[in-house]
């Protein structure tokens, strides 16, 4: 009797120590996965901050205006060219078509004063 329940208990005191070591081993290879993914993510990091440093290389203002001249082929702007805001003309009035056609048949496009509930007032 005495020696069954001491293979019983060998038994157990094996298995749990297989489970304790599985449990053992998939901890450390799910902390290599996180820092395999840490690294990615810093490698990913320090390719984004190439990227902005080369597109704040790219769009310097005096690289722009030596492309500009090179490329477009355009002139300086001279004193004739610059006019007052009210020197513009006005600009004409937005008319959609739905509006036009309420014109077109006479229908006034404006709620009369007697009408309520046209536009809910917000406070």
């Amino acid at each position: 009797m005495w020696r069954i329940m001491h293979i019983a208990a060998i038994g157990a005191l094996v298995a749990s120590a297989s489970y304790v070591y599985s449990v053992k081993y998939k901890t450390i290879l799910w902390s290599e996965k996180i820092v395999e993914t840490r690294h990615a993510i810093e490698r990913e990091q320090d390719a984004i901050n190439v990227l902005r440093a080369e597109y704040a290389l790219l769009t310097r203002p005096e690289r722009l205006q030596e492309l500009a001249d090179k490329d477009l082929g355009m002139q300086p702007l001279a004193l004739n060219q610059i006019v007052r805001a009210s020197d513009l003309p006005e600009a004409a009035p937005k008319i959609d078509s739905i509006g036009r056609k309420i014109d077109s048949l006479g229908l006034s496009a404006t709620p009369s004063s007697g009408l309520t509930g046209a536009t809910p007032s917000t406070r």
